[in-house]
This record gives structure tokens, sequence and C-alpha cells, in this order.
């Protein structure tokens, strides 16, 4: 039985469907990417996977648990969700909004303890923002803001987490320090993660198990060099292209065809 599924689940806003009688299994201890076009159910997917969407039909399971049933701290203890656009309070320090990740294990009988300070302090190093523990965060780049992030739901201390597009405006550099991070975390600590990401290169490099989405429904998913060929990058994402092995990571490498010019424009 895999910790996190999704049987048979309508999606969707008000009266406006996303996707229908959709279902995915999360393979424990990998490193999962969703990826599809804009508005296809990646992030819609992501959202009931981790209890702020419940859906329509159909049902999400945590070991074994309709999601929705288990309380929302138990939740928490269990499964990490970076969001899309997370803010942060105005005049917080980067170790404060980190010891926030901690309060699912807070309680009437147990408070802050030796135990929770030196899981902030691991959490901040495992992601490089130790020396900013005293800086606030809105005076932070954009990649280090991100680190932070998950800084705090590392400090959660829980076996899934979930991030929706987390490189969305952050400049390559920071796009690959941060998915550097994720997989480290993913092989050092044996946590599973499933992620949405729109750049598909990086999607097969980084992950171990992708599933790609076209009008909420699973076209593909697997290894990366089983899913990612030419024949799906065109059904999924409607563009011509080769795909061959990455000369860095041995990874599938999508290289879109050629723009034709013109017969003007060539002569």
């Amino acid at each position: 039985m895999q910790r996190l599924t999704a049987e048979s689940v309508t999606l969707g806003y008000d009266r406006r469907v996303i996707a229908e009688n959709l279902s995915v299994d999360i393979p424990d201890n990998s490193f999962t990417v969703i990826v599809g076009p804009n508005a296809c159910g990646k992030s819609t997917l992501l959202r009931a996977l981790s209890r702020m969407l419940k859906p329509a039909q159909g049902r999400v399971l945590l070991d074994g648990q309709v999601i929705h049933l288990l309380p929302a701290k138990k939740v928490a203890r269990t499964l990490g969700l970076l969001p899309q656009s997370s803010i942060a309070p105005d005049g917080i320090t980067v170790a404060d909004l980190v010891a926030r990740g901690r309060y699912p294990h807070q309680g009437l009988l147990r408070q802050w303890s030796p135990e929770d300070e030196r899981i902030v302090e691991e959490s901040m190093a495992a992601t490089g923002v130790g020396e900013l523990a005293e800086r606030y965060v809105d005076e932070l780049s954009g990649g280090q803001r991100q680190r932070v992030w998950i800084a705090m739901a590392l400090a959660q201390q829980t076996p899934l987490l979930l991030l929706d597009e987390p490189t969305t405006f952050l400049d390559i550099q920071h796009q690959l320090e941060v998915l550097d991070l994720c997989a480290e975390l993913h092989e050092t600590q044996g946590r599973t993660l499933v992620a949405v990401l729109h750049d598909l290169n990086q999607a097969a490099r980084y992950a171990t198990h992708l599933i790609a989405l076209r009008d909420g429904q699973v076209v593909a998913e697997g290894p990366p060099a089983d899913v990612v060929t030419a024949d799906l990058v065109e059904r999924v994402f409607g563009v011509k292209s080769q795909v061959i092995d990455d000369p860095e990571s041995g990874t599938p490498l999508v290289v879109p065809a050629a723009r034709r010019r013109s017969a003007t424009a060539v002569s």
C-alpha cells in the first residue's frame, strides 16, 4: 500500500471541473514530478493530495485513510507542503519562520523543547540558511527565501513533502540549487517528494518517477527514461522534438524542432 494515493477523484473550483475520474499512486521513497501544459490540473492535483482541495468525487488516501477525515495536525505531522505562493508575515526572521514548522508537534502537554531547537537548527543547516537566522525574510533574495520555506517544511519532520512549482520566478542558478537540495533530501533522508515543475528537462533530470498530465488525465507515468519520448512530448505539449541523452546526466533531454525559416529569410 502506497502512503499517498488519489482514487477516481473529480477536482475543480466552483462549477469548473479540472480533472475527472483521476487516479494516481505516489511511489514511496520517490522523487515524483508532475508535468504537463498550463491548466492541465498539475497544481490542482497537488492541492488535492495535500488536503487543501476536497474532491467532488473520489477520495485521497494518506496511509490508507481518507485524508479529509484525519485531524489537521495529524496530517501536518505526516505531510508537508510548500505552496506555489508563500508569503511570510511582516518583520519575521528566518529562524522564527523555520520554527513555525514545529507547530504541528506542539500541544497543551508539549511545548517548545530542546529537540525542537535542534531540529530547527538542523533544518536551516541542511538548506544552507543557518547564517541567515537573524535576517528578516523580506530582505532575502528569491532563492534564499525559497530555501527558508523549504527549511520550514523540513522542520515539520514529515516523511512526505509536496512542492508546488518550487522554482517559479527563480533564475537558473537558484532553480538548480533548489532542485539539487530536493534531490539530496530524497537521496540522503529517504523522504518522498512530490513536485510540480514546468521545465520538462529539469523534471527528467531530477525525478525518479514522472507523471505526465493533459486535460486532467494521466497520459503516461514511470521512470523518466521510459516516459519522455518524442511522441509523448508531442501528445502532451504539442511540440515536435528530438529526445537525446543529456551529456551531463544521461537523462532524457528534449530538443524542440527548429522553427522553419521562410525562403525570403534564407535568401
